[in-house]
């Protein structure tokens, strides 16, 4: 793995309807995350955050799709900061803010792959699909659509960030921890054969069979893993501190297997933490966690 980590903060909120996540990135400092990583002998630089416009002097012109130019101009800024840290030869960590923002990030990446003639394969960790497009969505929130976009499907003004490409296949991408999917985005999940592995999936197989499965077969087909763990995938108990909130999520130590699975991964390279929201947190619980779960992605054990 690449020794040094480059901590991007990408406050939005504009993607989603509860306010508080613009502070997720701040909440993952106060949890330490850079010193965390440090103890394991990584050389951390934080390289601040991206400005956001503020959602109080921006307005809603397509309820479909709320604040889509602010979303789309901010988005831009991130997929060129994330993949100048890529082709630097180093590992972007981006602290969230609402999962839109994995529109920015996967732009970023999957420009940096495609110019360097590498496969991204991306593990969606989440209680929601969020594939949805502005003919799908009940909401309008653009949170709801980051996936769907990344695969081609969405507006154009989104899917055309870094260059008017699909960002992902399909085939390598893998959804864990599912149990709150529209419609629109169950039909788009059979279309494009992404697998998604709902809750009902880990209690029959096991955390430790699903994640075998989706890593030796992302080792097998990508150069570039991509994790995106939106702090919702996690049962509430464990990170109450989440706009979207769906019970019956991983557990604590389910969650950390896995993300210890990930760390013999020779491709990962790329993290994102989505969703953190202090407004609804319990003593900055989900920060704390979400920092946890990051380390045990870097190779922190028990022994």
């Amino acid at each position: 793995m690449r020794t040094r980590i480059r901590m991007i903060g990408f406050p939005i909120d504009l993607g989603a309807d509860r306010r508080g996540v613009d502070m997720g990135p701040s909440a993952l400092r106060i949890a330490d995350i850079d010193k965390r990583l440090e103890a394991l002998g990584f050389d951390v630089v934080d390289e601040g955050d991206i400005p956001i416009r503020n959602i109080e002097v921006s307005e809603i012109h397509d309820p479909t799709l709320k604040y889509l130019p602010e979303i789309a101009e901010m988005s831009g800024v991130l997929a060129k900061h994330v993949k100048a840290v890529l082709d630097d030869g180093d590992f972007p960590l981006v602290l969230g803010g609402d999962h839109s923002m994995s529109i920015g990030s996967l732009a970023g990446i999957g420009a940096h792959c495609k110019e360097q003639g590498k496969t991204l394969g991306v593990i969606w960790i989440d209680a929601h699909a969020d594939m949805n497009t502005a003919q799908t969505t009940p909401s309008g929130n653009i949170h709801g659509m980051p996936l769907a976009v990344a695969m081609g499907h969405g507006h154009p003004t989104l899917t055309s960030l870094m260059g008017d490409f699909p960002k992902i296949d399909p085939t390598n991408v893998a959804i864990i921890g599912l149990r709150s999917i529209d419609d629109g985005e169950r039909d788009l999940i059979r279309e494009t054969g992404v697998a998604a592995y709902t809750m009902f999936d880990v209690d029959r197989l096991g955390i430790y069979h699903i994640a075998s499965r989706v890593l030796e077969d992302m080792a097998r087909r990508v150069d570039h893993l991509h994790i995106s763990f939106d702090c919702d995938g996690v049962d509430p108990f464990v990170a109450p501190g989440v706009g979207t909130p769906v019970p019956g999520g991983l557990s604590y130590r389910e969650t950390h297997l896995f993300m210890e699975m990930i760390s013999e991964v020779e491709a990962f390279a790329s993290f994102e933490v989505a969703e953190v929201n202090p407004i609804l947190d319990d003593r900055n619980r989900t920060a704390i966690f979400a920092a946890e779960v990051v380390a045990s992605s870097m190779g922190k054990r028990i022994l």
